[in-house]
């Protein structure tokens, strides 16, 4: 099992890279309002599935031979007085694409634990493992937080 979670860490990392944070392309979906990007390698199948704008809520997926393996629910988005500023929340998600980017740690459940820009600056913690872990992440500019998002995580065990 710890070969196949190494394994599983990788793609994911790639497949982050590939969908929302490099820009990937969407999917046509079924369901009105939401937006969804896949990628795929292999065995291995990923999706982000999220809806809203200013404030958002979404889960990733990973599937193993067809078959759901691991999932993340996140939500939250931009800070009140915030929530109308088209120009500014897209430089704040331009900001968040270049840190959920970066890659510092074998498992990182959204970007790194730290990372700075400019006047931009993104934080992230979490507390467990790609089998179970929940944590949050935030953006600042200028010292100021713009952003946030909660995260759930977690390996799934089916019949």
């Amino acid at each position: 099992m710890e070969k196949l979670l190494e394994e599983m860490e990788r793609f994911l990392s790639k497949a982050m890279k590939a969908t929302y944070a490099g820009g990937g392309a969407e999917l046509d979906t079924e369901e009105p309002g939401f937006t969804e990007l896949e990628f795929r390698e292999g065995k291995w199948r990923y999706k982000d599935s999220y809806t809203g704008f200013f404030q958002s809520w979404g889960r990733e997926t990973v599937w193993l031979n067809g078959k759901p393996f691991w999932t993340q629910v996140y939500g939250g988005g931009m800070s009140k007085g915030l929530q109308s500023d088209k120009v500014f929340a897209h430089k704040t998600f331009d900001f968040l694409k270049k840190a959920l980017s970066k890659k510092e740690s074998a498992f990182q459940p959204r970007g790194p634990k730290k990372f700075a820009l400019g006047d931009w600056s993104y934080a992230c913690a979490w507390k467990g493992d790609l089998s179970k872990c929940k944590g949050s992440e935030k953006i600042l500019f200028k010292g100021k937080v713009v952003f946030t998002h909660d995260f759930v995580s977690g390996l799934v065990i089916a019949l």
